[in-house]
């Protein structure tokens, strides 16, 4: 049997649900489970000839999807496993095991679940999973992880986990779910274990993956379940503002993707009530949490631990309320200050998040913002968010209610975002980045057809949007609460206030409340947000230089070909078989395609085409690689000894510039495009660097820092440290760290080549590892080979 065949599901994603089973495609109808449970009983003195593994999980994908799993689903995994032993198919008892494995974990049978995951660890060795790094063994070993994390087995639980580790960077593809599945699933670990800073980055990886994969984000239940886990584990470092933006972005997606109706959705309703609780807003908790316990209850029952710790929250919320004086009803009211409830909506029995309550949403002070006076070198604009929050904020508060009013039957055709150039696309703009083309903007992308009818009236209105803003102390940005008027009506401003709360008939709809730029959790709210508002801002902050108007304006509206175009030349990125148009496009021009964020994509065609420039295929990616060790060996490790030895600091200063920027580029080429996007250009460079290095699972982690040292030892190495702040030392002590700091990183190089089975040669003259890594290109095409 075909081993992607054994294990259809992802591991379990702490807030997907207590069950791992209901991530499988349901694809048969109920009396898929009958006709196998029957077999025993029919020929209950005959043992089954064949064990059929999809027939088993049609079945039970039949049993969730009509809500009988807390009566049907234990019976059914206990014959099926009775089933495929007696049929003697090992892969297919395997199968049933790792859905066993997930129920029994839902339902809070850890100490008998010990038992499933040492019988699915005893047969993955017999059946020689263990040794190798087939994708079934590492979904196995992070159902097991997953199951000793449930049990508070917590030293084990991590030991799987690295494990799956290990076996996941060998048999997953950098897109692959499951990689997203397994940073979930560690940043459980490390949230249970009170080490929130290392969950955050495990969460933040997992959605970007999972963001990547996807075909449209705005609507995909994973990506909804990843930012209601990132919700929670904002909440325990005391992230007030970001947990809100997280958790009810999952609601959005819910709503946009007509998802709720999933089980899993009660775990967004969960996380979102408890975000409002730590946000002092008690009824509105108590109207979530009373919806999710009616998700609960209707599809996994009232007996687990899921249920139970969600009541008790509930109770907490109630009780609040209460003692404020609040009646809670349907519409819900704004609370007062309390004791955060425990973390139900994470599928535990962790202890509670950490403290949430008045310190962390204390009133903030406020702090004034000076625009100073544009085009003179030392007045750097001071607006104090990111240009990518303050877009996404005249995004949701400006540009999308304007879209609503004056084009709805456009509305769910259009795409929204900021990409492209300019250092906040990058999301690495600063203070000294707002001294010219910075201010509220974004981008919006049409079809050629819809460009054709609405483009040039869409522009004009996207132009005549008001501009002016404030941002409190917390760094929470409002745009100037008006409604404009024109022949096409009135759309009024979606600033302070207007956050839709959850109640227990609809779905929670959080409005603009979905992004960092909510300003108030209702409307009770609103005079103390007014109180905490900075001086208005009048923007634009900065002049628009030449090279950002006109064809080359950065913002407004764009056909989605030519806006592609514009940055790399193509409407849609190169065929995949044209690997000599893939070598002609920098790795700087694909960043710049591929960077910013995306706020609304309907349809999913920009999001499509995106991921199309993102999606390098692996024999250029190999090509370039191989291109960047023969740099690295003939600037670092040859020319630049030899330089230095003549006496040369110009062409030693050279050899090191080249040797730098390769080392680099290959470090992204290593990690895959794909996964960490490219290296963007030079000003960049190094931030985006430092970035990925800090990830979690980054590859070639230590080599940024290596390449700033040498970069800092460059002037005493080349010029003899003679006017440069060396010291006057001489060339000789840095000329022997560079060379060291060389040969160290083409070490971790090789080292890294020989993990991916790149090479099987440990010679580090890198011009020498080129012919092992360029065997593994597939294609003939003499343009992908250098040798």
């Amino acid at each position: 049997m075909d081993e992607e065949a054994l294990l259809k599901q992802f591991a379990a994603q702490f807030a997907h649900g207590p069950d791992d089973a209901d991530d499988t495609d349901a694809a048969a109808a109920a009396q898929g489970a009958d006709s196998t449970a029957n077999q025993a009983t029919d020929d209950a003195d005959q043992s089954p000839a064949t064990f059929d593994t999809q027939q088993f999980l049609n079945g039970l994908d039949a049993i969730f999807d009509r809500h009988a799993a807390a009566t049907e689903a234990g019976p059914y995994l206990e014959q099926a496993m009775v089933d495929a032993e007696n049929a003697g198919d090992e892969a297919g008892l395997l199968t049933v095991l790792n859905e066993t494995m997930g129920f029994y974990r839902s339902q809070g049978w850890h100490k008998e679940n010990q038992w499933i995951v040492q019988r699915a660890l005893e047969l993955a060795a017999r059946m020689g999973l263990t040794t190798g790094t087939s994708e079934a063994w590492a979904t196995t070993l992070i159902n097991c992880a997953t199951a000793m994390r449930a049990a508070q087995q917590y030293d084990q639980a991590e030991d799987l986990y690295h494990q799956a580790q290990s076996v996941c960077r060998h048999s997953l593809a950098p897109t692959d779910r499951r990689l997203a599945a397994l940073h979930n699933n560690l940043s459980m670990l490390y949230s249970e274990t009170n080490r929130p800073d290392k969950a955050e980055l495990e969460l933040r990886e997992a959605l970007r993956i999972i963001e990547v994969s996807s075909v449209n984000p705005d609507a995909d239940i994973d990506v909804a379940s990843s930012h209601t886990n990132l919700a929670l584990t904002l909440l325990t470092e005391h992230k007030l503002e970001g947990a809100h933006w997280h958790a009810a972005k999952a609601l959005e997606i819910y709503r946009t993707g007509h998802l709720e109706h999933s089980a899993h959705y009660a775990s967004a309703l969960a996380g979102f009530a408890q975000v409002c609780f730590a946000e002092r807003r008690h009824a509105d908790a108590v109207t979530g949490y009373r919806h999710a316990l009616a998700v609960i209850e209707e599809c996994y029952g009232k007996d687990t631990d899921y249920w139970r710790i969600t009541a008790d929250n509930l109770r907490q919320a109630e009780e609040e309320a209460a003692k404020a004086g609040v009646t809670v009803d349907n519409a819900g009211v704004a609370g007062d200050a309390g004791t955060p409830p425990q973390s139900g909506s994470r599928l535990s029995n962790s202890p509670a998040q950490g403290k949430t309550g008045a310190d962390a949403t204390s009133s903030p002070s406020t702090v004034s913002v000076s625009t100073g006076s544009a085009g003179a070198a030392e007045a750097v604009s001071a607006c104090p968010v990111s240009g990518l929050k303050l877009a996404r904020a005249f995004w949701t508060q400006m540009g999308k209610p304007m879209i609503a009013a004056k084009y709805p039957q456009y509305a769910g055709r259009i795409a929204a975002g900021l990409v492209g150039h300019g250092s906040e696309c990058y999301g690495f703009d600063d203070a000294y980045s707002q001294d010219h083309d910075f201010g509220p903007r974004f981008c919006l992308w049409l079809t050629d057809e819809d460009y054709a009818a609405i483009g040039e009236q869409l522009e004009a209105d996207y132009e005549a949007l008001p501009r002016k803003f404030s941002v409190d102390a917390q760094g929470r940005v409002t745009f100037e609460a008006h409604a404009r008027s024109d022949a096409s009506g009135a759309f009024p401003s979606a600033g302070a206030g207007s956050t839709v709360i959850p109640d227990a008939a609809n779905a929670p709809t959080p409005g603009t409340a979905t992004d960092d730029t909510a300003t108030a959790e209702s409307g009770a709210a609103s005079s103390d947000v007014a109180e905490a508002m900075t001086t208005p801002i009048d923007a634009p902050l900065s002049p628009v230089t030449p090279r950002a108007q006109g064809a080359n304006r950065r913002d407004g509206v764009f056909r989605i070909g030519d806006f592609f175009e514009s940055i790399t030349g193509y409407h849609t990125a190169p065929a995949q078989t044209a690997p000599h148009e893939w070598l002609m496009l920098q790795e700087s021009t694909l960043a710049a395609a591929t960077n910013g964020e995306v706020f609304a994509d309907p349809t999913g065609l920009f999001s499509k085409t995106r991921q199309g420039f993102k999606n390098m295929p692996d024999d250029v990616r190999l090509a370039l690689i191989s291109k960047r060790l023969g740099m690295i060996a003939q600037a670092g490790q040859y020319n630049l000894p030899r330089s230095l030895k003549r006496g040369d600091g110009a062409a030693a200063w050279l050899s090191i510039h080249e040797f730098v920027q390769a080392t680099a580029s290959l470090v992204f080429l290593v990690n895959v495009p794909m996964v960490v996007g490219y290296m963007p250009y030079y000003k960049w460079q190094f931030a985006a660097l430092r970035k990925l290095s800090g990830s979690m699972f980054a590859l070639l982690p230590n080599v940024g820092e290596q390449l700033e040292t040498v970069m800092r030892l460059s002037s005493a190495a080349c010029y003899g440290g003679a006017g440069f702040g060396e010291g006057g030392k001489g060339a000789a002590p840095a000329i022997e760290k560079i060379n060291d700091i060389v040969e160290q990183i083409a070490v971790d190089i090789v080292k890294e080549l020989k993990r991916e089975h790149l090479t099987t040669s440990g010679e580090t003259f890198l011009e020498w590892q080129r012919p092992y890594v360029e065997d593994h290109i597939a294609s003939d095409d003499p343009v992908l080979k250098s040798l």
